[in-house]
């Protein structure tokens, strides 16, 4: 599909942000509503993009992540939204577990002033940024460490975590299905994140709006394994049902997010 060079800005945009909103395309472009769809029709037809509810992202495959660049590119407002909201919610001297994901290292940034926290994680990335806390103690899972994003997994981070009865298990995730389906890439990803939801008293999910129906291929558990999920903008009405129906409190991030928006202290 030949590009023109209108359609070609609104692609880099979308790429640029990973998804976005039909209507912050049009304000930041410059370009009419109307034309905006019209040109989004056509990139979703040609699949460059695919549609969510009110907006566009790269299209996904179900079989390969993004890079670890991109994905620390992509929504990060709304990531360090999602974090600051989380860890008003955890208290001094609680236990927890930390898995990979970007959105879980915004949460870290976040943790660097609590008191008295334990945490066990098979990020090196949180293990990083948590070493400049001399107020929380970590707990580093050994294993085979994934070079893209220091992601550390394998037999020997299922037997660590597996020692651990921990009050919060944070977890990130790739893709999110319309039945709740939590749903990543890496099945040794994903075996180390059962034992996290396995061990955990309460499991708190971390994801953007992205994440809902983005597509993996591999599920890591049923949405009703989780306790709350905390997200950036309102789910759509049959997802929020469904969360209600199974007891997930979902928990949205505002911008300047404050403690009387979280869910009570554990």
């Amino acid at each position: 599909m030949a590009l023109n060079p209108r359609q070609l800005s609104l692609l880099q945009a979308v790429r640029e942000h990973g998804s976005v909103k039909t209507e912050t395309l049009a304000e930041q472009l410059g370009i009419p509503l109307q034309t905006v769809r019209r040109d989004l029709q056509r990139l979703t037809e040609a699949a460059m993009l695919e549609r969510f509810h009110g907006g566009v992202r790269v299209a996904d495959s179900s079989t390969r992540n993004t890079t670890y660049t991109e994905r620390q590119r992509t929504q990060a407002q709304a990531k360090q939204d999602i974090a600051r909201q989380v860890a008003q919610a955890i208290p001094d001297g609680a236990s927890l577990f930390m898995n990979i994901g970007t959105t879980v290292e915004a949460v870290a940034r976040e943790l660097l002033q609590h008191k008295g926290l334990r945490v066990v994680t098979n990020n090196l990335h949180v293990a990083h940024i948590l070493a400049a806390n001399p107020q929380c103690e970590v707990l580093v899972a050994g294993g085979t460490v994934r070079h893209e994003d220091l992601g550390v997994v394998g037999e020997a981070a299922l037997a660590f975590i597996r020692q651990f009865k921990v009050d919060i298990g944070l977890i990130g995730i790739s893709g999110i299905d319309a039945d709740g389906t939590l749903r990543d890439y890496d099945l040794r990803e994903v075996m180390v994140a059962r034992a996290i939801v396995a061990q955990s008293r309460q499991v708190w999910l971390v994801a953007d709006h992205s994440k809902f129906g983005r597509p993996a291929m591999i599920e890591m558990a049923p949405l009703q394994a989780v306790h709350t999920l905390f997200t950036d903008l309102p789910t759509e009405p049959a997802l929020a049902q469904l969360m209600n129906d199974q007891g997930v409190q979902c928990v949205v991030a505002q911008k300047g997010a404050n403690t009387a928006d979280a869910p009570d202290a554990i």
